[in-house]
């Protein structure tokens, strides 16, 4: 056993080792001539960086490339210990710093024989552990300063070191404390939120212009700034055309749920579109007093003009459209180049690009075909023309005229009318809205003065019952003003009007969708029947989803949900059905067998490694028709 000491590692102390792991320190240097491939020698070597000087290590030189005189290359691989761990193809940096390996009973060495000490790395890649020169890394991330080490401290988060007289406060000793932590790891009690305190603002929060104003006004804090709770992937973003499962005449009562739906994704903004390729959905929500709706047509007025500085909702008009961005966007789906100065009309317009239209009940105040609440899908409109003209405003703004090109009647006329009754359309609500507003409605009419008398002497008089689809249409004007509105929170309030009350709100609060029967199936076409029987290997999923064909568009979400990949959590595409009667997405099972994982993904049946993914085309083709578009985005 040997004992001995680190001199460039004085915490380490006196170290222990056994005999057989020491060996003569090395020293001599070997020329390129002396340099055979097989040879293991010392060498200098970066792992992490490869590029800069690192530690010492033993390697085997495994190539020897003289490309010049002055040009000379060494491979080696490094032996770490094992006799399987290597590091292999490593290129040395420093071929005038290789080290033989002393054999043992070599001549120890002696003062006379001089200093053999190596160069390696620094410790400190800033300064290069120069002790003279001030390193806010390697010493007091304050000062800088490397003098009294025995005085810092190191954060246990950041591993920054702090004199403890450089802090503020500074501190008089080292604490005993077994962890410290620095003033910016540090947590902040005051910040920590305990049982039963309200929520705190964040420092972000807390440093806007909206904390410290004096302004009283309420900005909604709600639907307009969520975020989506699920998204579309059926169709990608950019798709044209009508989304399959979302027939003309569904309803929802904010944006962000028509969003979810696919249909128009801003949750603002009325135009959905690129300038290099063309709008796929707008809204009309009667924004511009320029606008007029016909039904089956309108004029439609672009965007911009209006100065929105200072994080402002609307402004008034105050310079002139220009044909960029979403307005160039909507332009290019007219039939007809683009003309950015006169506008054009389309030569047929029937063929240009079809555009997605959301009505918006905000739209009523100028259009009688806009829906009592909510938004409203009203099918595909196709651009006619577009001009400039002077606006109402006094300035520049672009026209459009679209009309309708859609198959399915429209839900102002009465065979649309009929159809939303058939398919049992209503006006989509995010989950536990109703309940909420029914809550708050109670919870005001208990506010009420001469509420507390009811309780006491419900036999005098007769409450005043207001119903909960008025009060939800009167607060949605006030609100929807501002695109922003604020969910409710629901609590459990008694009831103070008794059973008549209870029943009414029940019947109010009821969705229409569940009274209403759905009568009209959804119709197959003779190719898709004919491939549906040709999918032997999917023949029980597809009996299946065909149970739901009398639901409507519900039998396109049973096809969705029946054939989703468990990987991606998305429509199988490129679908590989396995012997187990499972669908995954091509290039899912391909990942899964890289990652050497050889079973099916949903029921972990052994596939084996050598198991032949083939392609389940006719699945794809039946896609393919009921969602058009899904495989664009894959």
């Amino acid at each position: 056993i040997i004992f001995f000491a680190l001199p460039s590692y004085p915490e380490n102390g006196v170290v222990e080792m056994c005999g057989g792991n020491v060996r003569p320190r090395a020293r001599t240097l070997l020329r390129w001539d002396q340099l055979t491939v097989g040879l293991v020698v010392m060498v200098n070597y970066n792992i992490e960086i490869p590029e800069e000087r690192g530690f010492w290590f033993d390697a085997e030189i495994t190539a020897l490339n003289e490309i010049s005189r002055t040009n000379k290359e060494v491979r080696i691989r490094i032996l770490l210990g094992g006799p399987g761990d290597v590091i292999p193809d490593c290129k040395l940096l420093f071929l005038d710093e290789i080290y033989q390996i002393e054999k043992t009973g070599a001549h120890s060495l002696s003062a006379v024989d001089g200093q053999f000490k190596r160069k390696s790395g620094p410790e400190c890649k800033h300064c290069k552990t120069d002790p003279e020169s001030e390193c806010r890394f390697c010493s007091c991330c304050v000062c800088g300063g490397k003098q009294d080490a025995h005085m810092q401290l190191l954060c246990d988060e950041c591993n920054m070191a702090f004199h403890i007289y450089c802090l503020n406060p500074p501190l008089a000793t080292i604490p005993d404390d077994e962890d410290w932590y620095c003033p910016t790891c540090k947590n902040d009690t005051s910040e920590v939120v305990k049982a039963g305190e309200k929520l705190k603002a964040s420092k972000k929060k807390a440093k806007m212009p909206s904390a410290h104003t004096e302004s009283q006004r309420d900005w909604g804090k709600g639907m307009a700034c969520v975020g989506r709770t699920k998204e579309c992937t059926i169709v990608p973003s950019n798709h044209y055309g009508p989304v399959p499962g979302v027939p003309v005449g569904t309803a929802w009562k904010f944006r962000v749920q028509v969003s979810e739906a696919g249909v128009h994704r801003p949750h603002v903004g009325g135009i959905h579109g690129r300038s290099n390729d063309g709008s796929y959905s707008l809204v009309l929500a009667g924004g511009f007093e320029d606008e007029v709706d016909r039904g089956d047509e309108f004029t439609y007025t672009g965007s911009g003009g209006r100065d929105l500085s200072g994080n402002k909702r609307i402004g008034e008009h105050s310079f002139d459209q220009t044909l960029t961005h979403y307005n160039r966007a909507l332009a290019l789906n007219c039939d007809a180049p683009i003309n950015d100065k006169d506008g054009a009309e389309s030569r047929n317009w029937r063929a240009g690009k079809p555009v997605r239209v959301v009505r918006s009940s905000k739209g009523r105040r100028i259009s009688k075909y806009a829906p009592e609440e909510g938004n409203r899908y009203d099918g595909i409109y196709k651009v006619v023309k577009y001009w400039p003209e002077k606006g109402k405003c006094g300035f520049l703004v672009w026209r459009y005229l679209l009309r309708r090109d859609d198959l399915e009647p429209a839900p102002w006329t009465p065979e649309g009318l009929a159809r939303i009754q058939t398919l049992g359309l209503a006006v989509q609500y995010p989950p536990g809205y109703v309940e909420a507003m029914a809550n708050k409605t109670k919870k005001e009419a208990n506010a009420r003065p001469g509420s507390s008398r009811s309780k006491k002497h419900p036999g005098r008089g007769r409450p005043r019952l207001q119903p909960l689809k008025k009060k939800v249409k009167e607060e949605e004007d006030e609100e929807e003003e501002e695109e922003e509105e604020k969910p409710m929170e629901g609590t459990d309030q008694s009831q103070s009007n008794g059973s008549q009350e209870t029943e009414v709100c029940k019947e109010s609060t009821e969705p229409r969708a569940k009274r209403q029967k759905m009568e009209e199936a959804f119709q197959l076409t003779e190719q898709q029947q004919s491939l549906i029987k040709e999918d032997q290997p999917n023949r029980k999923n597809w009996d299946e989803a065909m149970g739901h064909l009398k639901e409507g568009p519900n039998f396109l979400r049973k096809v969705e949900q029946t054939f989703m990949c468990v990987c991606c959590q998305e429509l199988a595409y490129q679908p590989i059905t396995t012997v187990c009667t499972h669908n995954v997405c091509k290039t899912c099972l391909q990942r899964s067998f890289r990652a050497e994982v050889y079973t099916c993904p949903a029921c972990r049946h052994d596939l084996g490694k050598d198991y032949v993914m083939v392609l389940n085309k006719t699945l794809q083709l039946l896609l393919d028709q009921f969602f058009p578009g899904y495989s664009k985005g894959r």
